[in-house]
């Protein structure tokens, strides 16, 4: 039984778990706040680039046909993919009024 207890183990005691699993905590306790407010901001700022985009494109099609497009569909194939998506990464879905603005 001695023998048993003299042993030199190496490995983590109980304790120690729960100390490093404490501290994971912790650190993803301060970690994911940020991680959720940037993330936002990261979606606004994809909103806008792809918004600039397009509008460029619409631009490109008021130069070559003088008039602007009354969807955004008449955009597809001259210029932007066909199975391009007019929405933002955080979901929003982008339109066009009369004066040839995206939204």
């Amino acid at each position: 039984m001695n023998k048993f207890f003299n042993q030199n183990e190496k490995g983590f005691t109980l304790i120690e778990m729960m100390i490093v699993l404490l501290v994971i905590t912790i650190i993803l306790l301060v970690a994911l706040p940020n991680v959720t407010k940037h993330s936002s901001s990261i979606n606004e700022k994809g909103c806008e680039a792809m918004t600039q985009m397009v509008q460029g494109q619409v631009q490109a099609y008021y130069m070559e046909k003088k008039k602007y497009p009354e969807t955004l569909e008449e955009l597809k194939g001259d210029y932007v993919n066909q199975d391009f998506e007019f929405k933002c990464p955080n979901g929003v879905t982008l339109s066009i009024d009369e004066n040839g603005i995206v939204n």
